[in-house]
Formats: structure tokens, C-alpha cells, sequence
């Protein structure tokens, strides 16, 4: 029986990366993992809100997203496990992955995150290691030509 570690934080975008793997014949006989990843909380959330209302807050978000997750998966001799993180995820991969002997397949289906500033491919040229070098050395050059004039 193959196990597969899955992430989420988004139904239809787990939707989509699972549709491959949901296509193959050997799906039917897989141990699903669904791990929840809810969204990060402000640390001054905890001025207004208490530790257990934020802990029910998570696991009802992970009832809807694996209420909508876990129809699609074939359900005909596989089992489906559910799980909420709480802490980092290699910690957690660890541990899912010492509860037996087989390695999982581990995939990452949460939805990319588009305000993170992702690095370029291509480191880009830089005029010189110091930054404003350029400009400092310019704006000089303009002051003494002006003093040379007067």
C-alpha cells in the first residue's frame, strides 16, 4: 500500500495538483494523508483572542477544506487520514515519515503565496558592490565642477 503525504491550504488548488496522481490505477489502494495548513495568525491576535478559540478557529477550517478535499479521493480500499499542522512542516514530514518502515510520497499542494517577493532566476549585474556608488561619485564630480567654475 503506498502512502502519500499530502499539504493543503487551498481546495481547488489541491484539486488540480492531485488530478494526476488521482488518475493513476494504483490510486485506489493508497494511504491518504491530508495535512491542513491553516493560515498564519498575527502574533497580536493574541491580545484579542484566546489560544483555544484560535486552535476551534483551525479546526473547523480544516473540517471545510477536507470536506471538500476528501469526496474526490477514490475511497475503494484507501484510507484517508486527516491532520492539522502546528508547528514546522520538515518536523512534521519527519515524524509522518518515521510512523512506518515505507517512505511516503510527499506533496505540496498549497497554493502559492503572490505577495512574497520571489527570487529571480538570474542574478541581475550590479554596477559595483557598493550600492549608490555610482551616484555618490557623479553628484562629486558635479559639485567640484561647479566649484571650478565660480
Amino acid at each position: 500500500m503506498d502512502r502519500v503525504i499530502v499539504y493543503v491550504d487551498d481546495a481547488a488548488y489541491a484539486q488540480q495538483i492531485l488530478a494526476p496522481l488521482l488518475a493513476r490505477e494504483a490510486a485506489a489502494d493508497t494511504r491518504w494523508v491530508l495535512v491542513a495548513c491553516a493560515p498564519r495568525m498575527t502574533h497580536r491576535i493574541s491580545k484579542w483572542v484566546s489560544h483555544s478559540a484560535r486552535e476551534n478557529w483551525r479546526a473547523k477550517w480544516a473540517d471545510k477544506l477536507f470536506a471538500q478535499i476528501v469526496p474526490m479521493l477514490p475511497l475503494s480500499g484507501s484510507r484517508v487520514t486527516t491532520l492539522v499542522a502546528k508547528g514546522p512542516l520538515t518536523e512534521l514530514t519527519d515524524q509522518l515519515q518515521a510512523e512506518e518502515a515505507v517512505a511516503a510520497q510527499v506533496l505540496d499542494a498549497r497554493r502559492p503565496k503572490m505577495d512574497v517577493l520571489q527570487e529571480p532566476a538570474v542574478a541581475k549585474p550590479r554596477w559595483s558592490s557598493l550600492p549608490g556608488t555610482l551616484g555618490s561619485l557623479l553628484t562629486g564630480c558635479g559639485a567640484l565642477w561647479m566649484l571650478a567654475i565660480e
